[in-house]
């Protein structure tokens, strides 16, 4: 009976010694890692702009149009303009990702007409005539050409002002023009059936009907040196009093640069 006392009692003191030890284990708890820090904010003040090349050169083709003008003006064609400008660009301190452009250049436009006159420089209208030539002799090709010394201003955003040859570019602003020519060429006169009846060439050339100035709201998007650009005209082409108010307007492609 001893005996069996002895190890009743040896027995409880191991369990119990065993069962002290596993609850003194403590758990260790994994720590959890710490945030990220946020990326520092750019100071687009600091850049270095010495490699900068943004737009000083502008070369504009596009496709011509007339808003505006009546049922009675027949154009036909693919109506064009080219535009000309050397700009100087100058960058925001604070954020030279904006810049304000300004310029000096040339815009031309052609509008062509479908068996039409444009009497530009006719005496005797007090308005500018386009008279219909489609039931009798008229030229084959027939255009009016105007040409405006122009002053582009436009606000300018480079989403990459350090490397602007390859960036993304937006711009708005608005061209003042000053007219300096406007004339019509006619090519080739030829019968009601189309056929050719002198091959010659004839210019008349006048501005009595078309305003001194002009101003255009203007809009632009590229990538690197490529681009399209928008332009439509606040004022009219033509003086209040010679003539339906038509805006010109056109839309087309660029080059831009250095």
């Amino acid at each position: 009976m001893k005996k069996l006392f002895v190890i009743v009692w040896a027995f409880l003191a191991t369990t119990a010694a065993f069962a002290q030890k596993k609850d003194s284990v403590s758990v260790v708890q994994k720590a959890k890692p710490a945030a990220a820090a946020p990326a520092p904010k750019k100071d687009w003040s600091k850049i270095s702009l010495t490699r900068r090349a943004n737009d000083h050169f502008m070369f504009q083709l596009g496709y011509d149009a007339w808003a505006g003008k009546p049922d009675s003006v027949h154009t036909k064609g693919f109506s064009r303009s080219a535009n000309f400008y050397f700009m100087f660009d100058f960058p925001f301190k604070t954020d030279p990702r904006l810049s304000v452009g300004a310029g000096l250049g040339i815009g031309t436009s052609n509008i062509f007409f479908d068996k039409q006159a444009v009497l530009v420089a006719s005496r005797g209208n007090q308005t500018l005539a386009f008279p219909d030539q489609s039931g009798s002799d008229h030229f084959k090709k027939y255009k009016l050409v105007t040409t405006y010394l122009e002053a582009p201003v436009e606000l300018r955003f480079a989403l990459d002002p350090e490397n602007t040859n390859k960036s993304w570019k937006f711009a708005a602003g608005v061209k003042v023009g000053l007219l300096m020519s406007a004339y019509t060429k006619a090519k080739t006169l030829v019968n009601n059936a189309g056929q050719t009846l002198a091959n010659y060439t004839e210019k008349e050339s006048s501005k009595q009907y078309f305003s001194g100035t002009r101003l255009a709201g203007t809009a632009r998007i590229s990538k690197g040196v490529f681009g399209v650009f928008g332009q439509i005209a606040i004022t009219g082409l033509l003086k209040s009093t010679a003539g339906p108010t038509i805006y010109p307007f056109s839309i087309g492609i660029q080059l831009s640069g250095l």
